[in-house]
């Protein structure tokens, strides 16, 4: 008997390597159907086939039909016809993320494509459909973040390890708001997912918009609107990816995708090719399972390190509650609202601050803080219902003292909310600068202490002229934006400020995102 078996071994290993085979049997539209594989495969393996122009096609199999493998290609299927051979590639796609990946323009599969050095090869695998970390061993979300947006800084404030839906019809100021986040974050490190964007786009976001200083903390990852689903959909992943790498070095992470729409509609291009039936708008049910996956990827990590995702939601024919932005909606730690009618009227970022809502308020603002912010949205909530009468001259002044109140700091606020996209907003003026508009007294504790130590001062103890935001009882103001969060406002030169400062504590926030990580707890009930 042991001579039988030493004979097969030998015999065995006298063969060399064995290599199986498939064939195609069936191609209709994106979708293969390969014969012979179908034991020795399962879905999200690759295969290749080898094209009769003998070229090699990358493809991944998403599905089986009998005995038969369907797979899609990440690129094009020329050259493939019946009968080319199929093998048998990796089993589970992993990338090896690098610090040297930073300033880097990369595609999906982790490759260069600015034209640079071949990437370095970090010392760790990375699945590129990796879990979420496991929910009761991830860390709270920490102290705020500064997006150097002002409007975003104090109106829907993010924290460290938030993430936040950007929800936007097309040509309202989605791309612009984006590259002001990228430029002026101020996190450690910045990883953009352009996915399904316009090609002549990405060189303009990459030389304009992001810029030398902003591409030297930044790893873009780029699929355009021309390649396969396949391409798009890893594009998202591998932006995940790189991500969780830089979390797990201890960085604050910023992770800018553009958008999780053209991620959901490469999910529904693929269901639909492998036969899933249509649910709602033609998106299949593997979109609504795959969304919650890629998005809980962001925020706290086990350790130190956080990711802060901003996902961008292009909403079809401006129905904020259509599929995809409904569904992201429940997922997300927040939604900001750019409007269609705030960009008609040329200010800029459209951001609607009463639609949209940020679910680490009020609780990681001071009391302080929060008064300021409730008086201004109560005045921009009182003026809204009251527009088509303010516009049509029905409404007569006098007739109601919060109209009047409304009326008086509507264009103070709205001139707050606008900002340049060359400007850079500082966290901690805002405050300050929002309060002088509304004439309610404010001292920032992060301002003042600076003064004592620079022996400066500041905003404690002089007059100031009226900020440029607004007019006062009707008094065009003087001064400029940059001084603004310097000094305090002259309260006497304030029209019915009847308000009372709340009560003060330390503020929260840091300069550097890796500093007062204090967490911060999440209501539940925000929607």
């Amino acid at each position: 008997m042991n001579e039988i078996l030493e004979q097969a071994i030998d015999g065995v290993a006298r063969l060399g390597d064995l290599r199986l085979y498939g064939c195609v049997k069936a191609i209709q539209g994106m979708l293969v159907e390969i014969e012979g594989l179908g034991a020795c495969l399962s879905v999200g393996d690759r295969c290749h086939l080898e094209a009769r122009s003998h070229t090699s096609v990358t493809c991944e199999i998403v599905g089986f039909r009998d005995d038969r493998a369907l797979a899609m290609p990440f690129g094009s299927l020329e050259g493939v016809g019946l009968g080319c051979r199929a093998t048998i590639g990796e089993s589970q796609p992993v990338a090896f993320p690098d610090k040297g990946w930073l300033g880097r323009v990369i595609s999906a599969f982790g490759d260069p494509i600015d034209g640079g050095p071949s990437l370095p090869k970090g010392p760790a695998a990375y699945p590129l459909n990796a879990s979420p970390p496991p929910a009761h061993q991830r860390q709270r979300v920490a102290g705020k973040i500064d997006l150097g947006v002002r409007a975003l800084n104090t109106f829907i404030t993010c924290c460290r390890g938030q993430r936040m839906g950007i929800f936007s019809g097309s040509g309202v100021g989605k791309s612009v708001l984006m590259s002001m986040l990228s430029r002026y974050s101020t996190a450690d490190v910045i990883v953009i997912g352009l996915i399904g964007e316009r090609g002549r786009e990405v060189k303009e976001f990459i030389e304009e918009d992001l810029g030398p200083d902003g591409l030297a903390r930044s790893v873009l990852i780029v699929a355009t609107s021309n390649e396969s689903p396949l391409m798009r959909r890893q594009a998202a992943q591998m932006t995940m990816t790189v991500a969780e790498y830089f979390r797990d070095q201890g960085h604050d992470v910023l992770c800018l995708m553009d958008s999780i729409t053209r991620f959901a509609m490469a999910q529904r291009e693929i269901g639909l090719s492998a036969g899933e039936p249509p649910a709602s708008k033609g998106y299949t049910p593997t979109v609504f399972s795959e969304m919650p996956k890629l998005l809980e990827r962001a925020g706290p990590g086990i350790g130190e390190g956080t990711i802060t995702g901003l996902f961008t939601v292009l909403v079809e024919g401006d129905d904020h509650n259509e599929p995809i932005s409904d569904a992201v909606r429940g997922i997300v730690d927040g939604h900001i609202v750019l409007d269609r009618a705030i960009a008609q009227r040329n200010r800029y970022p459209a951001i609607n601050i009463l639609k949209s809502v940020s679910r680490s308020l009020p609780d990681c603002n001071r009391p302080a803080e929060n008064e300021i912010i409730d008086k201004a949205k109560a005045l921009m909530a009182v003026y809204e219902d009251m527009s088509e009468l303010i516009r049509l001259g029905a409404y007569r002044h006098g007739s109601d003292p919060q109209v009047d109140e409304a009326i008086r700091y509507r264009e103070g606020i709205e001139e707050f909310l606008g900002q340049e996209k060359g400007e850079r907003a500082i966290l901690q003026d805002g405050y300050g600068q929002l309060a002088k508009i509304l004439g309610i007294a404010f001292d920032d504790p992060d301002v003042s202490n600076k003064n004592l130590e620079t022996g400066s001062p500041g905003m404690a103890g002089i007059e100031a002229a009226p900020s440029d935001f607004t007019r006062v009882s009707g008094v065009p103001s003087e001064g400029n934006a940059s001084n603004a969060s310097t000094a305090p406002s002259d309260a006497s030169t304030i029209a019915d400020n009847s308000t009372a400062p709340g009560e003060m504590s330390d503020i929260d926030a840091a300069s550097s995102p890796l500093e007062a990580k204090d967490s911060v707890s999440l209501p539940n009930d925000a929607d």
